[in-house]
């Protein structure tokens, strides 16, 4: 078992050089992650000249190495969105979610990033026996977005699913899994055709944000007349306001082996969640001979190991048949959550903005949150306005990931409680 992800194995990196010497831009993007590279997209696309700064390698913190769905949501949910801006602002930002799901096939296919290997359909799943506002749900998105959706019984997801774990459920056809490492190096490489440049292993160390906005690394600096901050979990004290403003938090993952009897438990090429908070969310992959899973979340990492043995003991649960799969792959990575569970996209003074905390829910969502702050900072649109009611709220600190672990050991009783039947 190791804890190298299966995407990074999949998927090589090329070298790219880092920062050496003074670099001169228009815009400067901190943060190499799904965030950071649509918003550098949308203006090199644009025309301006762009610099991407990662510390790392393009992809490597959550963005990289995450489950792949790539479905219309937020981590927030409808009615406490709804219960913030009302109806009509709340059903403008679902809309956006469906535009981030359309933008990400449209960006595989326009570039023709074959790695990224798209395949169709989501099934949200449910555990205990309640049924009627998924109906409600199907018939609303149906009527409202025109987003077309199936709600399942158990017979109908008994046929895709050798569970007895699932009572009811919604297929949906426009939601989508994919490599997420491979569309990011995708947009990785588009950005450098379009004379833009992506620097790895270059963590900014300091910076100066007057008119010109000097990001000083170990080996030179980069100068912009404008700077976007994107790192999610992995925000450092570079900003303050930001740092105080993200919880990071730690979701896992495992691969298992090549397996036939995975065909026996999951007879469908569709990803599949629950919707528990304490969810589980899983696809097959390399052509139907592996699984990979996901699920969990905390506020601490984990070993390899202490992944392993938490997801296995999920998976069996929902298929006792594969008990005796053997797990290659074990990794966590850590996830930027806001205390509102909103995105938080904005301006932090005179050229300098703010894109992150998307909370497990990066791919659409950063698909069309990326090309929404480029319009802004290009002054076509101010579509950005719809996230101004969630701000950079404190997230408490130490004291929030206390809150945060709680909450979710609460939740996580809620969740058995409601599939007893209590």
């Amino acid at each position: 078992m190791r804890p190298e992800t299966w995407y990074a194995a999949s998927q090589p990196q090329p070298a790219r050089p880092g920062v050496a010497g003074v670099i001169e831009v228009e815009t400067a993007i901190v943060g190499g992650g799904l965030a950071g590279l649509t918003t550098a997209l949308a203006l090199a696309r644009a025309g301006q000249k762009v610099a991407v700064i990662e510390a790392q390698q393009v992809g490597f913190g959550a963005s990289g190495r995450n489950g792949g769905i790539v479905s219309p949501a937020f981590a927030c949910g409808s009615d406490a969105i709804e219960a913030r801006v009302g109806r009509d602002a709340a059903r403008a930002l679902h809309r956006l979610t469906i535009e981030g799901v359309e933008r990400v096939r449209a960006t595989i296919r326009e570039l023709n990033i074959t790695g990224a290997q798209p395949v169709d359909g989501l099934l949200n799943l449910r555990r205990h026996d309640r049924a009627q506002d998924l109906k409600d749900w199907v018939q609303d998105w149906a009527r409202t977005y025109e987003y077309p959706m199936t709600y399942l019984d158990r017979a109908a997801i008994r046929e895709r699913l050798a569970s007895d774990r699932y009572l009811h459920g919604v297929a949906d056809p426009q939601a989508f899994h994919i490599h997420p490492l491979a569309y990011l190096l995708g947009i990785a490489s588009e950005i450098e055709n379009l004379g833009g440049l992506v620097l790895e292993n270059s963590p900014v160390l300091s910076h100066e944000l007057g008119p010109v906005k000097r990001l000083r690394c170990a080996r030179g600096e980069v100068q912009a007349r404008r700077v976007v901050f994107a790192m999610g979990g992995y925000t450092t004290r570079l900003v303050p306001a930001l740092k105080r403003a993200i919880l990071p938090i730690a979701t896992y993952m495992i691969q298992t082996a090549a397996s036939p009897d995975l065909a026996q438990a999951i007879r469908t090429t569709e990803a599949v969640l629950d919707d528990r908070r304490n969810s589980d969310y899983y696809r097959l992959v390399d052509g139907g001979r592996r699984l990979l899973w996901g699920g969990r979340i905390s506020t601490r990492d984990a070993s390899a190991r202490g992944v392993a043995k938490s997801l296995r003991a999920a998976m069996h649960e929902v298929f006792p048949q594969l008990d005796g799969i053997r797990i290659e792959r074990a990794w966590s990575g850590w996830m930027g959550y806001a205390r509102h569970l909103m995105p938080q996209i904005g301006r932090l003074g005179p050229e300098e903005w703010h894109i992150t905390a998307f909370g497990g829910h990066g791919l659409n969502t950063t698909a069309v949150a990326g090309k929404i702050l480029a319009e802004a900072i290009l002054g076509e649109t101010d579509r950005i306005a719809l996230f101004s009611p969630w701000g950079l709220s404190w997230a408490g600190g130490p004291f929030g990931l206390i809150a945060a672990q709680m909450t979710y050991w609460g939740l996580q009783l809620q969740d058995r409680w409601r599939e007893r039947g209590l």
